[in-house]
């Protein structure tokens, strides 16, 4: 019996001492616990701590709330999802401000992917070191590829995500399906078939980038993609190859011996070729730059071939000074009209009409000048002297008698006027007497003219 003097409150438990006492007994008598189950209600908060439940797998009643920590959550290597197998590795806490038991995660794997994780380790590091995944053995992928060819199955989501995405982005493109199972124990052999089959058939196909694709899953469900046989073929392909198999966390063997690795089936599809409408943009945009281009380089080849025509100056045979200088006037003055038609149309009327005025007069300079030299012409024609009085003797073979020493009596000449000809005979010749001589000696034929010839 308890004293009397002893009060119940005294031997009574707080809700804190009391949760604090039961999480010291779980943590002596449990420790660090493994247990596995089904995730059920799995949230991630912004702070990237996970929060989800634990149930059996079997069915059985029971259900165990879990929180993930950040720096734990940090370290998985897949995302965890409602419905998975998995296997938690924590401590049991309880907590106080629901009083609710709790395991306090510590890491967590897919169920049965321990010693499949483990397998994963070991072949990686061996096949890294024969340098199976060196980054010096990737090849580039062709930039604008012709045909594709694809390793799959064509009973896949893979396969329509593939195919979508290629007709979406490049539709001229064909598509070559090397078929194959992804899944399962036959996997590895077929995909090793159809890689052999894509290498067999190059010269035909005409592929110039392989993908080797597969939809998301479990470590299981994607194991094939880890099978050395196939890990070893997609390295020896003699095309190249983009490897996009599982979701973006999900890393195979066959990805890190890939050319490149996509981290779904649409981004590899994507990776393999370029957008036709991005690629039809850059098109127009470099046709309007080429454009541009030839067209400020025919504008500079005009220019240099008018500054040439105009280094050449005028044409070799020029017809005279007067011709040059209305020539560059009109030059000058159609050069002006182009530059400054509206601004100077003022301007140039006077100067047109003074350039007429200038012509006009310079017109008749010359005209007078030319009436001039024509009436000196016409006043020196020997008609012109003929009408004063004059005549001229023409000898008997019709030339001309300049002198009179060159005739002799009784010679026939002939005299012409300028209303007619006269026929006469020389009767005499009269020549002056010579400067100092006897001038009586040379007057003793008659006259010329005194028989009637002039």
């Amino acid at each position: 019996m308890l004293p009397s003097a002893a009060r119940p409150e005294e031997m009574s438990w707080s809700v804190g001492a009391l949760l604090l006492a039961v999480a010291d007994q779980l943590t002596a008598r449990f420790g660090a616990v493994t247990v596995r189950g089904e995730i059920s209600g799995f949230t991630r908060a912004s702070s990237g701590h996970c929060y989800f439940s634990l149930k059996d797998a079997s069915g059985a009643p029971g259900l165990v709330r879990c929180a993930m920590f950040r720096r734990a959550a940090t370290l998985l290597d897949f995302a965890p999802a409602d419905g998975q197998g998995v296997v938690l590795r924590g401590r049991l806490a309880v907590y106080e401000p629901r009083g609710e038991l709790q395991l306090v995660v510590e890491s967590m794997q897919r169920l049965g992917a321990g010693t499949l994780y483990e397998e994963f380790l070991r072949l990686r590091a061996r096949l890294a070191a024969q340098g199976l995944f060196d980054e010096a053995r990737r090849r580039p992928i062709p930039r604008h590829p012709s045909v594709v060819g694809v390793v799959t199955s064509p009973d896949a989501a893979a396969w329509r995500d593939v195919m979508t995405t290629l007709a979406r982005r490049a539709p001229h493109v064909r598509v070559v399906l090397y078929p194959s199972l992804v899944q399962g124990a036959q996997a590895p052999g077929e995909i090793v078939a159809a890689l052999v089959t894509a290498a067999r058939r190059r010269a035909t196909d005409l592929v110039d980038v392989l993908l080797l694709v597969r939809g998301g899953g479990s470590l299981e469900d994607l194991w094939a993609f880890n099978d050395e046989r196939v890990v070893r073929a997609v390295a020896a392909s003699p095309v190249p190859l983009i490897c996009g198999v599982g979701h973006e966390t999900d890393v195979t063997l066959a990805d890190l011996a890939a050319d490149l690795r996509a981290a779904t089936p649409t981004a590899a599809a994507e990776l393999a070729v370029p957008d036709r409408g991005e690629l039809l943009a850059a098109l127009r945009t470099s046709a309007a730059r080429l454009q541009r281009a030839a067209l400020r380089q025919l504008d500079r080849e005009g220019q240099r071939l008018d500054l040439l025509g105009h280094r050449a100056g005028a044409p070799a045979s020029r017809l005279s000074v007067e011709e040059q200088r209305l020539a560059g006037l009109g030059l000058r003055l159609g050069t002006a009209l182009r530059r400054r038609v509206m601004q100077s149309a003022d301007a140039l009327l006077p100067q047109a009409a003074r350039l007429r005025l200038a012509l006009r007069r310079e017109a008749q300079r010359q005209g007078r000048e030319l009436e001039g030299l024509a009436g000196r012409l016409r006043a020196a024609h020997p008609q012109q002297v003929l009408s004063r009085g004059f005549a001229w003797v023409l000898d008997a073979q019709g030339g001309p008698v300049m002198h009179a020493a060159n005739l002799r009596a009784g010679q026939s000449i002939e005299a012409v006027f300028a209303d007619g000809r006269a026929s006469a005979m020389v009767t005499g010749i009269r020549l002056p007497p010579p400067p100092g001589g006897d001038a009586a000696g040379q007057m003793g034929a008659p006259p010329i003219g005194s028989g009637g010839a002039a």
